[in-house]
C-alpha cells in the first residue's frame, strides 16, 4: 500500500546535481561579478525547474536540491549562534580525494535565533504542489567529525553542557521550521555509520573523544532535540558513510549501533545506505520496532550513473522483509546526488532516470 504521509514509498535524500547555470552563477558571485540579488534570482529559477521535475516523475515530495548551499552541513551549522565557519589546513579525507579545507568550530554558547534556511524552505513550500521536504544536518554531526578539539573549553569546560545546548538549539530549529509550514524534516547524519568503522573510531579517539560512550550521548541529545515536536511533523534521519565526488569515508554494517539507533531514538524513519557491500547485510533491521517506524532502503546508488535493474532492487527489498515488514519499508537512493556543490560523478539525465525508476519500482512493489 502506498503512503499518504512521509517518508514516502518512493523518496530521496535531498541534494540534486547543480546545473550549469547555477554553477556559473556561483562562480561569478565568488569572483564578485554577480551580486547577491543576481545569484538569488538564478537560484530561484533553477530551484523552480527541479521542483517541477520532481513532480513530473511522480515523486510525492520535493526538495530544493540544496541549491543554495555549498556544503550539506556547514551552511546550516554556521547559522547557529556560537558556531563559525573557518579555513583549516586540511580538508576532510575521502577515498582518494579531499574536500575544501573548511570546517566549523564552537566559539560561544550554541543557540538557534533564526536562520536563512527558513526562507529557503518557505520558497520551496510556495512553489511545489507536493510535500516540501527540508533537510538539515543532525545534531550529532556538529560534534563527531570536528570533535572535542573544535569546542571552546572556555565556553564548555564540560561537554554535557554543550550537548544540552545543542539539543535545545535544535528544539528551537524544529519549531521554527514547523511554524514556517514544514511537516517533513530530515536530519542528515554521518556520525552513527562512522561508529561501525574501526578506523573511524580510532580517528575519533585521536580527536579527544570516546567512541564507546558517544552513541548513548548522541541518542539522548537527539531525543531531547525532538522533545515537544508537534504530532503532525515527521522527522527522519539519513545515515551516511560519506558522499563526496562519488567517494566515501566509512565502511561496515550497522550491527554495532543498530539496536540503539533504530530502537532508542524517537524518529519516524531512517534512510539507510544499502547500495554496496560496504553497508553489510539487512540483519540489523531486526531492531526496528514493529509498526511505528519506516526504513527507507537506499538500494539505488547516487555515486554512479549506471541504472540498477528493477528486478535486482525488488529482490533486495524482498531480502529485507526477512527482518522488517514490507509495510515498514520504502525505497530511495543511498545518498544525495550532490552532498556538496561539486556533486557526484554522473550526468543529470542519469540522476533523473534513477529517481524515475525508484518511483516505478515503488508503484510495482507497494501499488499505485
Amino acid at each position: 500500500m502506498q503512503r499518504t504521509k512521509p517518508p514516502f514509498r518512493a523518496d530521496h535524500v535531498g541534494s540534486i546535481l547543480r546545473p550549469a547555470p547555477l554553477k556559473e552563477a556561483r562562480a561569478k558571485h565568488a569572483a564578485g561579478t554577480l551580486d547577491d540579488a543576481g545569484l538569488k534570482a538564478i537560484e530561484d529559477r533553477e530551484i523552480e525547474k527541479i521542483i517541477k521535475r520532481q513532480e513530473e516523475i511522480g515523486l510525492k515530495l520535493a526538495t530544493d536540491g540544496e541549491f543554495r548551499r555549498s556544503w550539506w552541513q556547514f551552511d546550516f551549522y554556521k547559522g547557529l549562534s556560537g558556531v563559525e565557519l573557518y579555513s583549516t589546513g586540511q580538508g576532510i579525507k575521502f577515498a582518494g580525494v579531499e574536500t575544501r579545507a573548511e570546517s566549523v568550530r564552537v566559539i560561544g554558547p550554541v543557540d538557534f535565533a533564526g536562520h536563512p534556511h527558513l526562507d529557503h524552505f518557505r520558497f520551496l513550500k510556495g512553489h511545489t504542489k507536493v510535500t516540501p521536504k527540508m533537510t538539515i544536518p543532525a545534531p550529532s554531526t556538529l560534534h563527531f567529525r570536528q570533535g572535542r578539539q573544535s569546542i571552546s573549553k572556555q565556553v564548555y569546560p564540560e561537554l554535557d553542557a554543550y550537548f544540552d545546548d545543542v539539543a535545545k538549539a535544535y528544539q528551537k530549529a524544529i519549531r521554527a521550521f514547523y511554524d514556517a509550514g514544514c511537516r517533513y524534516l530530515q536530519m542528515d547524519d554521518t556520525a552513527w555509520s562512522m561508529f561501525c568503522d574501526p578506523g573511524e573510531r580510532e580517528k575519533s579517539r585521536g580527536r579527544g573523544d570516546d567512541p564507546d560512550s558517544l552513541p548513548a550521548k548522541y541518542a539522548a541529545m537527539t531525543n531531547k532535540a525532538l522533545e515537544g515536536r508537534p504530532a503532525d511533523m515527521v522527522v527522519t534521519m539519513h545515515s551516511c558513510r560519506g558522499n563526496f565526488r562519488s567517494t566515501f569515508i566509512a565502511q561496515g554494517g550497522y550491527e554495532p549501533i543498530a539496536e540503539r539507533m533504530l530502537g532508542e531514538i524517537n524518529l519516524d524513519g531512517y534512510f539507510l545506505e544499502y547500495d554496496s557491500d560496504r553497508a553489510g547485510g539487512f540483519e540489523p533491521l531486526r531492531f526496528v520496532p514493529k509498526g511505528n517506524k519506516t526504513v527507507v532502503l537506499g538500494l539505488v546508488t547516487s555515486k554512479s550513473g549506471t541504472l540498477e535493474s528493477k528486478d535486482a532492487v525488488k529482490r533486495r527489498i524482498d531480502e529485507a522483509t526477512k527482518y522488517v515488514a514490507l509495510d515498514q519499508l520504502a525505497l530511495s537512493p543511498q545518498c544525495g546526488f550532490a552532498s556538496t556543490e561539486e556533486g557526484n560523478v554522473l550526468a543529470e539525465d542519469e540522476q533523473w532516470a534513477k529517481l524515475r525508476m525508484i518511483v516505478e519500482v515503488a508503484d510495482e512493489v507497494w501499488g499505485r
